[in-house]
């Protein structure tokens, strides 16, 4: 696994949800902050995103928005201010309801796609924490061709059901997750994690330690896996990544034990394996130091949590 591709999965829980929506005329829908990441894409027309506490966002067709941190807001045919929006705006789930496609579609219908993305938003990499609260991808001629490509597919996809859409729907809105964060990295100039990960010594550190996390790793292997000195590797992670290799290591082994107890009936000494730890009472023991709470109880707790939104 790379980085990105475990930062996504250590968060990520169920399936994604979306839905394709065809409005007209004066409309504004509020959704409150939640636990996961939402996104827009514009099909046609143009709208307005408000995002609580932070400046109005125009979207234009082919335009995509994701807020990865499930940032309350507002999504409205014009840029209304608070006050206005707390009085006209209806839940989004009615707004949902009351923009279905219609028969007769017209030529200044706004159309648009719209999802969530449920998000363990306890155990999150520092990767996903540092994307802002709103990345807005505007359309560009020749730009972020992947993220074009899933977009057309998906819109496709919601356009027309067909035979295996179960499987191709939630695999779709993953790869338009991926894009999406990929193409926020290629154009930030002050993301750390985009540094870190063209840093050529520091992104051989963590291709090692994510590819094999339970290896008996240490810095003196890690520096010669990295072909730099020990020194050198030490100073250009830490001041990239935030944290020393061998700390950013035991980290990343209890969030994998974390994910493994919540996804898996695994027994501890069994994940204590997969991560790296000799025993079981070794990994529960750094797994309180970090979390402070059992791996019994931790497991308990995400089973509960799950039963909630089966639930809801």
């Amino acid at each position: 696994m790379d980085v990105v591709s475990d930062a996504i999965s250590v968060v990520h829980l169920g399936h994604p949800w979306s839905h394709r929506v065809r409005t007209r005329g004066s409309w504004c829908a509020r959704l409150d902050p939640y636990d996961g990441a939402g996104f827009y894409v514009v099909l046609k027309g143009r709208c307005w995103l408000l995002p609580d506490g932070g400046a109005p966002v125009r979207l234009g067709v082919g335009d995509a928005v994701l807020l990865p941190h499930g940032a309350g807001h507002v999504i409205a045919d014009s840029p209304v201010d608070a006050a206005v929006a707390q009085e006209k705006a209806v839940p989004f789930e009615q707004w949902l309801e009351e923009t279905g496609p219609r028969a007769l579609p017209d030529r200044d219908d706004t159309e648009m796609l719209c999802g969530k993305y449920w998000l363990d938003c306890s155990r999150i990499h520092p990767l996903v924490a540092e994307l802002p609260e709103v990345v807005h991808l505007p359309h560009r001629v020749g730009g972020h061709l992947e993220l074009r490509a899933a977009i057309d597919l998906l819109a496709g996809e919601l356009d027309e059901r067909q035979p295996g859409s179960c499987i191709a729907l939630p695999s779709l809105l993953d790869l338009l997750l991926v894009y999406m964060i990929r193409s926020w990295m290629t154009e930030t100039t002050s993301g750390a994690w985009p540094s870190a990960l063209g840093d050529p010594v520091t992104a051989a550190a963590l291709r090692a330690l994510h590819s094999n996390p339970a290896a008996p790793w240490s810095n003196d292997r890690l520096a010669v896996e990295t072909g730099v000195s020990r020194p050198t590797l030490a100073r250009r992670f830490t001041t990239l990544v935030g944290r020393p290799p061998m700390a950013y290591l035991t980290w990343w082994r209890l969030i994998l034990a974390a994910t493994l107890l919540r996804d898996t009936p695994d027994t501890l000494a069994a994940i204590a394996g997969r991560v790296g730890y000799g025993s079981p009472y070794a990994l529960s023991h750094a797994f309180q130091r970090e979390f402070g709470t059992t791996p019994g109880r931790y497991r308990a707790q995400a089973a509960d949590r799950s039963a909630d939104r089966s639930v809801g």
